[in-house]
């Protein structure tokens, strides 16, 4: 029998794609982080590995929607620097 794949919608572009190729960013209590092991506790939000949707959740702060919170821009930046050091 083969292994079930979790999937996960992107905040960014609404696609469904597998867990593993995306970013996800966990919001625990009042602190908002990248989690690069995908086992962080607290609410997650997922974004695709890829160039438009890490800038479209900065442009339009996806976060803020997500986690119903002000996310701050040092978060966005984080989630930016991240992803361009790849």
């Amino acid at each position: 029998m083969e292994k079930k794949i979790p999937m996960r919608t992107c905040i960014a572009c609404r696609e469904n794609k597998p867990k593993r190729e995306l970013i996800r960013v966990v919001k625990f209590g009042d602190e908002i982080k990248l989690d690069k092991t995908g086992k962080m506790n607290g609410r997650g939000a997922y974004v695709c590995n890829d160039k438009e949707c890490v800038e479209k959740i900065k442009k339009q702060k996806l976060l803020n929607r997500a986690f119903s919170m002000q996310v701050p821009d040092s978060v966005y930046d984080a989630i930016m620097e991240d992803f361009l050091g790849k």
